[in-house]
């Protein structure tokens, strides 16, 4: 028979569920409903059709193409998961299976302590260390490559930690079959464990580009701000982020409603890994039940 105390802490549990899908609810429809005047004014072809983004206030004579900053948020953020993702993965191995448990326990906690810097401070130094040094090298400095360096460190520990944790999860049978079968460490890790965490590591890389894609100040201040399609790593962009933060505190009418359709792009592209990378986790979690 349930007891009190678990009828409520039950009731309890489903009305924090409950709040939290409404408040992801809230958050959508809002969008929509400030996006909709853009949407119905310019129709769904401007966004990508027109040639640059120059919004006029309450007028549909103006530019509101999206292509250039769409086109930058994910090169920025593709480009930082490539980076990002062998040394990530470098990261975890050596907390998982080669660091010694002292300097492993150590070794994490940096990361985490890397994972809790305040995007604000990345920016900060990427603008007064990074973007110098890349400008002796190519002008201007504040750049395509500049972001993407910046992005790159700011996913590193979290999309190690995740991995880390795909790998820690798996069932201790795996690793017991591969000792018993007389494989390496290296062999164990190649044949048997990366592929059964493959789920889980991929997850951990998609969350890691859902960040990267949200990610606003430190962006902005490296990245130049400039509303062109990138020719080179070291042109400068503004991505989507960057233009709503920007624009956003004294646009009107029509150009703020713009705004409000490319946050809405965001939450779409965000939405969209984070049901990927959910997916994989079930499929992870599934699979290590099937094996354990």
């Amino acid at each position: 028979m349930t007891s009190a105390t678990d009828r409520l802490l039950l009731w309890s549990l489903r009305l924090t569920a409950v709040l939290a899908c409404s408040i992801v609810v809230w958050i959508l429809a809002f969008l929509l409903g400030e996006a909709l005047p853009a949407l119905g004014a310019l129709g769904p072809l401007r966004w990508l059709g027109d040639p640059s983004w120059h919004p006029t206030v309450g007028a549909t004579e103006g530019h509101f193409g999206l292509a250039p900053m769409l086109l930058a948020t994910a090169a920025s953020s593709a480009g930082a998961v490539l980076l990002a993702t062998p040394v990530a993965l470098g990261s975890a191995l050596f907390c998982h299976s080669y660091g010694p448990p002292r300097w492993s326990g150590v070794y994490r906690r940096l990361v985490q302590l890397l994972a809790g810097i305040p995007s604000v401070v990345f920016g900060f130094w990427g603008l007064v260390e990074l973007t110098p040094r890349i400008a002796r090298w190519q002008p201007p400095g504040q750049s395509l490559l500049a972001g993407i360096l910046i992005l790159a460190l700011m996913i590193l520990p979290t999309v190690s930690l995740l991995m880390e944790s795909a790998l820690v999860e798996l069932p201790a049978s795996y690793r017991q079959a591969a000792a018993a079968l007389g494989l390496s460490p290296w062999a164990s890790l190649r044949r048997v464990l990366l592929p059964a965490a493959a789920p889980g590591l991929a997850s951990a890389v998609l969350l890691g580009s859902a960040r990267a894609i949200g990610e606003t100040m430190a962006v902005l201040m490296v990245s130049g701000n400039v509303v062109q399609l990138p020719g080179s790593l070291f042109a400068p962009v503004r991505t989507l982020t960057a233009n709503i933060a920007l624009e956003l505190g004294y646009a009107l009418d029509l150009h703020r409603s713009a705004l409000f359709v490319g946050g809405l792009v965001l939450l779409v592209l965000v939405a969209a890994l984070v049901a990927v990378a959910e997916g994989l986790a079930a499929t992870s979690l599934a699979g290590g039940r099937a094996h354990g």
